[in-house]
């Protein structure tokens, strides 16, 4: 089904994910008050301009802005794909970076609905990148 989406469909899917990613994160911020890691801030620096970027682009109906979706969608990935390694205890504690100041990486608080942020993120970013990249499948007039 994902590959019927035409390119303009699925870029409208991924600032939707993008948009509701970035309201998600925030009502988990201002509302429910709690305080985001140093890694969460990292992924909040890719995520919040996607949802922009993505939107300016649908906008301006620009087909080719899918380009800055991946790349905006992989470096938060990548953030949110060392997040999850260090909240599975896969990466040592010593490369910790939350440990120093701050809220923890890896306790309690980075659940919702019992399920880790980090996933949410992952799973998040990975989605913007697929659907960014396939707005961009789409032939050229």
């Amino acid at each position: 089904m994902i590959s019927k989406l035409t390119g303009e469909a699925a870029l409208i899917a991924a600032w939707l994910v993008a948009l509701a990613a970035t309201m998600a994160v925030l009502f988990i911020g201002e509302v429910l008050g709690q305080m985001p890691c140093l890694l969460c801030w990292y992924q909040r620096a890719f995520m919040f301009p996607l949802a922009i970027v993505l939107g300016l682009g649908l906008w301006w109906q620009d087909g080719r802005v899918g380009r800055y979706g991946v790349v905006l969608s992989l470096g938060g990935g990548a953030v949110a794909l060392w997040h999850m390694g260090l909240y599975l205890g896969i990466i040592p504690e010593p490369v910790r970076p939350c440990t120093a100041t701050g809220p923890s990486c890896t306790d309690d608080n980075q659940l919702i609905l019992g399920i880790p942020i980090p996933l949410l993120s992952l799973l998040a970013f990975t989605l913007t990148a697929c659907l960014s990249a396939l707005s961009l499948k789409e032939p050229r007039a």
